[in-house]
């Protein structure tokens, strides 16, 4: 669930960025779009818990976020939030299994090599788990980068232009992706985009149902 209420956020001297209030229920579809630099990553932040809202309230998961602080916030979004940055960021040096062990240890779990496999085998990439970062293609970066992302059955999943750099075909896989990941797991999904394909690719029975809705920023 993620619901907000007059949420704003000034960067140090920039403008100040206002937000359409939002209900979305767990376990649906949410499509925030709009023109670069309309705040869309920036909307990911504030419900990652990544920066605190300058204004407004938001909760998510059903925590409220304006009552986290620090390594709070650290700890509840290591718990709740599965992200996919638009730059993948998996560590060159460590393989496939060391950067989703290495998620692992961040959250201050323990590492469980079987919930490794596991993840790695539902998104069709177990056979990568030895190779580094270099040896892989996009798209196969991208299903080790969401294994990682879903690996401690968040609640929400974040998704930030998973499609910007992917031809039609890598595109329309990655959003088939996400959207079985998300519902194997009844986590709330969010695609952040202003790739007018990904709204197309979402399927015509999920557009008819409550387990969708779109979000379009201004600016």
């Amino acid at each position: 669930m993620i619901q907000t209420r007059g949420l704003a956020y000034r960067y140090p001297g920039g403008a100040l960025l206002r937000f359409p209030d939002v209900d979305v229920p767990q376990g649906t579809v949410l499509l925030l779009s709009g023109p670069s630099g309309c705040g869309k990553s920036t909307w990911l932040a504030l419900v990652a818990a990544l920066v605190p809202p300058t204004e407004g309230t938001l909760q998510v998961a059903g925590q409220a976020l304006d009552a986290l602080k620090n390594s709070a916030a650290d700890a509840w979004r290591a718990r709740a939030v599965g992200f996919l940055p638009q730059k993948l960021h998996l560590s060159a040096a460590l393989s496939v299994q060391q950067n989703l062990a290495m998620a692992q240890w961040a959250s201050g779990v323990a590492q469980d090599p079987v919930r490794i496999r596991d993840a790695l085998t539902k998104l069709g990439v177990a056979e990568l788990a030895t190779r580094l970062p270099s040896q892989l293609s996009g798209g196969q970066a991208q299903r080790v980068a969401l294994a990682r992302a879903v690996l401690l059955q968040p609640q929400v999943i974040l998704a930030d232009e998973p499609t910007g750099s992917l031809d039609d075909a890598a595109a329309a896989d990655a959003v088939h992706l996400l959207l079985v990941t998300a519902q194997t797991q009844g986590a709330t999904l969010v695609i952040a985009t202003h790739d007018a394909r990904v709204a197309r690719l979402i399927p015509p029975k999920l557009h008819g149902q409550n387990g969708f809705q779109p979000l379009y920023l201004k600016g």
